[in-house]
């Protein structure tokens, strides 16, 4: 998750339902002026978006950024692929896993570090509707254990 001092611009909620996640990295991503522009109002959709190798190259499709409305002469593509920018050696273990393990890239959420756009993305498998309600149906249960151990230590 984005530290404290970060201003999250978007996030992915449907990620952790539809994916079992693993390893996740934070990664700058190449933007144009007034994509830049439009993610300080928050003008992003994130949810279709999925990582892709090209090239030995790792890029975000999918990530909508409106254009920007105060200057429409310079409006970008809001659907063009972003680059990704990590080390090469984080790329080359993310790649390993993708192709090893078929795995997908699952954007987390976009933020603001520093004054630079950083998105979070992190390696994971497709739940099934089965593994979904299994999910569901387990944090239900923990939750009610919760309030019975609560219940319990209030009384004694």
């Amino acid at each position: 998750m984005p530290e404290s001092n970060d201003r999250v611009i978007a996030t992915n909620r449907q990620a952790r339902r539809n994916y079992e996640l693993f390893d996740s990295w934070e990664a700058g991503l190449v933007l144009s002026g007034s994509e830049v522009k439009s993610l300080r109002e928050s003008k992003v959709q994130i949810s279709e978006a999925f990582g892709r190798e090209e090239d030995r190259e790792l890029w975000i499709i999918g990530l909508h950024i409106s254009p920007y409305r105060n200057n429409p002469n310079f409006a970008h593509d809001p659907d063009r692929p972003k680059k990704l920018l990590l080390h090469r050696k984080e790329i080359e273990r993310i790649l390993n896993r993708l192709n090893r393990d078929a795995l997908t890239l699952v954007p987390l959420s976009l933020y603001f570090s520093n004054g630079k756009a950083k998105i979070k993305v992190a390696l994971g498998r497709g739940r099934s509707d089965y593994d979904k309600r299994q999910t569901i149906a387990k944090r239900d249960a923990d939750k009610e254990t919760q309030k019975a151990l609560s219940r319990k230590q209030r009384e004694v």
